[in-house]
């Protein structure tokens, strides 16, 4: 079954390409597929394109195909070329012509538009608290090492103290910024192309400030080409938001799996979350966190991938764009699967608490000595000379004694301040609107 479907048949080679894996992609869609529908025909049935005693028929039906899709029992039979064509065939087995009714005012372009949409918006909701759960491992890791100093390094070097609760706390603010990032692409992502149909509008009487409001979306794309532009572009700006995750996640691997080893033996891993080797008894490998720095880089391709596919198509809608799918779909398990994996990790990481017990870390306190020497009166220039000279001639004797006391330093991590950040952008998403609205079309 095709919808566009005349009297004639499609070669079956031509067929086999140019629908590709385009059913197993659509079943990311199907329930949103399904929700979207329920919007538009609630919408048909007011503009009086649908009886009122056939809306509830449809409604009803529709709200089983969903469970069905719930149970994850949802298939595109055989012969069927999408989603949308599913989702019709299913409705006028049990209603019969009444089940063609619902594509009225609609194309498939935006029809796939709004099912992407619901699911990118689902999406990123659980991305969201996948983000905020490692984020609060990393502040009570932080806040739990605080006083705990390890060297810190610029091009390998040692360089100057650091401690874990910099170390820490650094990455859980560096999930506020993607955080942000985040909800930019939420935001950009949550608004209605529904109406749009091909690209051109429709001749139909359509409430397309209805259907903005049954989805719970936060306004509508207008300009109903600028809502098929939107096509690629939407994946694109998501998928940039998705690989700055990504990138915190990739340094935060790269860092532990270093740290873990024997020659930095500032943390260990649980020995339950590592493997082994197969002729070397001792091995004891990061591998979660080799998996979890490759998965991370492949995530932070994807988005050059989305736009290599769209950047240099015209205005309207190309099937270039079908192949965004597969690049673009599974991503977010993969995301979510690092951001739990991460978390589970943090929770249960080992600190050394006695790293600087060895003098070769002595060096890193030269600073200290400097700004300590400046502070008395001599000049910098002077201080940082005298110190040097020591270091070179092997007298230099550190005190590990260190303060540091403003915002953000060793001695003051401002994480209640990193956390409020985090809190304050979480609340920005409003993901309670959407929760409400898909309540009330499924009630």
């Amino acid at each position: 079954m095709k919808l566009w479907e005349k009297n004639y048949e499609i070669n079956k080679e031509i067929e086999r390409f140019t629908v590709g894996r385009d059913r197993e992609m659509d079943l990311y869609l199907a329930k949103y597929d399904v929700l979207g529908s329920m919007a538009h025909i609630t919408m048909l049935e007011s503009i009086g394109l649908l009886g009122k005693d056939e809306l509830p028929l449809l409604l009803a039906e529709l709200k089983n195909i969903y469970e069905v899709c719930e149970r994850g029992e949802f298939v595109i039979e055989d012969g069927i070329e999408d989603v949308h064509s599913q989702v019709e065939l299913m409705l006028t087995r049990r209603l019969g012509d009444m089940g063609k009714k619902i594509h009225s005012g609609r194309s498939r372009n935006d029809q796939v538009l709004v099912d992407l949409k619901l699911f990118i918006r689902h999406e990123l909701k659980e991305i969201a608290e996948g983000v905020k759960v490692l984020f609060d491992e990393l502040i009570d890791k932080s806040n739990q090492y605080k006083d705990v100093l390890m060297p810190g390094y610029t091009h390998l070097q040692i360089a100057m103290p650091s401690s874990f609760g910099l170390w820490f706390g650094a990455y859980a603010e560096s999930l506020c910024d993607d955080m942000l990032f985040l909800q930019a692409a939420y935001k950009m992502t949550n608004r209605n192309p529904l109406g749009s149909a091909a690209g051109y509008g429709s001749s139909f009487p359509l409430n397309r400030t209805m259907t903005t409001r049954l989805l719970g979306f936060d306004s509508m794309d207008y300009n109903v080409v600028y809502a098929q532009m939107g096509r690629g572009k939407t994946e694109r700006n998501v998928g940039f938001a998705m690989a700055s995750i990504a990138g915190t996640l990739a340094k935060l691997a790269f860092d532990a799996c270093l740290f873990n080893s024997q020659n930095f033996s500032f943390v260990k891993l649980p020995k339950e979350c590592t493997t082994g080797s197969s002729i070397m008894p001792h091995k004891k490998n990061p591998d979660v966190f080799e998996l979890i720095r490759a998965k991370s880089n492949k995530l932070q391709a994807m988005p050059q991938q989305v736009m290599l596919i769209m950047n240099n198509l015209p205005v309207g809608y190309f099937r270039d764009l079908q192949i965004i799918k597969e690049v673009f779909l599974p991503s977010f398990d993969e995301l979510k699967d690092c951001l739990q994996m991460t978390a589970y990790i943090i929770n249960k990481i080992e600190v050394n608490e006695h790293i600087l017990d060895n003098p070769m870390y002595d060096p890193i306190f030269s600073v200290e000595e400097v700004n300590r020497l400046a502070a008395s009166g001599t000049p910098f220039r002077d201080a940082y000379k005298q110190v040097g000279l020591a270091i070179e001639a092997g007298t230099f004797k550190a005190d590990h004694h260190i303060s540091h006391s403003h915002e953000g330093s060793i001695g003051n991590l401002c994480n209640n301040q990193i956390q409020h950040l985090m809190a304050q952008t979480l609340e920005g998403f409003h993901f309670e609107r959407v929760e409400e609205a898909e309540k009330s079309l499924l009630a």
